[in-house]
């Protein structure tokens, strides 16, 4: 006999644990890098129209299969009719994808965890700006640390998924997601105080051609589905946590606001930074713990805003991470019968385990030849792997599943269950069915190299 599901407690704690899920390392920094990279403006407009057109169906479509089977990723499709178990492989690539990412999450987590102890003890005194930026390198290739704080992050974010969905994953992402949005409003509003403020502006609304590419588009539809994390199984397992009375459309566009807004928030707390002081944006991390540390300290009252910073950052990651690991231990507790407790602290032992080569990537002290083989470090080759054929390939099948197997009626009862909505569901699934597929298959494409869109249109 199958146990009754676990259900969200309020709507408010799904909206919370979904947005926070979304509102990760990507949106505080990748959103503001990538923005700047692909000329303001005009990428702000692209990534807004993708997330709404092509990355909400996608997230319903995840949301509406989780609901109606009631089951992990992987038993979704098992569930839903008699030829679905041919897609149980969608649900394997979102655990396998959670897997990994939470792998080498955890690491970078683990240095944001470090860097608020080090902002407490005011680590940037006394240091030129080449010394605080060599402090990142010395943290990332000294093994024990690194290894301590990943394992140490790991630990927190098993420990509140082990409580379950209600006392754990809904409780305390709804604490984080709103100490998180305090934090940056806050930080935001004291960005609006500096004199780069009105250049940040003008630079994340006012569209530059200039610096725009063809496959710009591209990347704002790559990130749209990053940000809304999608094919990672996270929102078929949270949709399997929902009851048919929800409204899943009306969410979805709610937690897209969000998400946008969110992004577009943390764009303006840090190019007025940027601007203020001079400096151009760094690609990746770099900025967060290279960049960043040296402004904070020519700025009046360093200490309490490089550890908020930092705070902010580990909130967001953790969020994220809560949801990684839910996605993978709800699988194990429905295929395997594993208790909770067991399945998470399981999933927690070898996402640790599995971990410390990436958390090990910048040392010599284990796999010290991948590089040279792979041509990336494991971090970055993990990284490469998800991001470029995992979760685009994950989605497209998702796309392509709930518009073209699915059975028309079921997929019209399952979206019109509960929302006030149900004009929408027309060109839901025209978008469904043939706007996300094609834009996922193009990314597939230009980030694996197969075409290159700018030498196209440059012809």
């Amino acid at each position: 006999m199958q146990k009754q599901r676990e259900h969200w407690g309020s709507n408010l704690g799904f909206l919370l644990a979904a947005a926070g899920s979304a509102i990760g390392l990507g949106t505080l920094w990748k959103f503001p890098y990538v923005t700047g990279a692909n000329g303001g403006g005009i990428f702000v407009l692209l990534y807004i129209f993708c997330t709404f057109f092509i990355g909400i169906p996608v997230f319903i479509a995840e949301l509406m299969l989780g609901r109606k089977a009631q089951r992990g990723a992987v038993g979704i499709f098992a569930e839903l009719d008699e030829n679905s178990k041919n897609w149980q492989i969608i649900g394997w690539l979102g655990v396998s994808a959670s897997f990994l990412i939470m792998s080498f999450y955890s690491v970078i987590a683990g240095w944001g965890l470090n860097y608020v102890f080090m902002s407490l003890n005011q680590f940037y005194q006394g240091r030129t700006a080449q010394e605080i930026g060599e402090v990142f390198d010395v943290l990332s290739r000294s093994a024990d640390i690194t290894l301590f704080w990943h394992v140490a992050f790991t630990a927190i974010t098993v420990a509140v998924v082990y409580q379950g969905i209600r006392q754990g994953v809904e409780y305390w992402s709804k604490l984080m997601t709103c100490g998180l949005l305090i934090l940056l409003i806050g930080m935001f509003l004291y960005s609006m105080t500096l004199e780069g403020f009105s250049e940040a502006v003008s630079f994340i609304f006012y569209p530059d051609f200039s610096n725009f590419r063809p496959s710009s588009a591209l990347e704002a539809l790559g990130l749209s589905f990053f940000t809304l994390s999608l094919g990672q199984g996270i929102m078929l397992t949270y949709g399997s946590y929902m009851r048919r009375s929800e409204d899943i459309p009306k969410m979805a566009l709610i937690i897209g606001v969000m998400i946008v807004g969110v992004s577009i928030l943390a764009a303006l707390m840090i190019f007025p930074i940027i601007f203020t002081f001079g400096f151009k944006p760094q690609e990746g991390f770099g900025l967060v713990f290279k960049t960043l540390p040296v402004l904070f300290a020519k700025l009046p009252g360093a200490l309490v805003l490089s550890t908020l910073f930092f705070v902010l950052f580990c909130f967001t990651a953790l969020t994220s991470a809560v949801a990684l690991v839910e996605v993978v231990a709800a699988n194990f507790m429905d295929l395997l019968g594993w208790s909770r407790q067991k399945a998470v602290l399981i999933v927690g032992i070898s996402c640790a385990l599995f971990g410390i080569p990436s958390a090990l990537s910048r040392t010599d002290t284990l796999f010290a030849n991948w590089g040279f083989l792979y041509g990336k470090s494991f971090f970055e080759t993990i990284d490469y792997l998800v991001s470029v054929w995992l979760l685009p390939v994950g989605g497209l099948l998702i796309a392509i599943y709930a518009g073209w197997v699915l059975d028309r009626n079921l997929s019209k009862i399952e979206y019109c269950a509960g929302t006030s909505l149900p004009w929408t569901w027309a060109p839901w699934r025209f978008f469904i069915r043939w706007l996300a597929p094609i834009a996922i298959g193009c990314i597939m494409l230009q980030t694996s190299g197969l075409i290159d869109i700018d030498a196209f249109f440059s012809k």
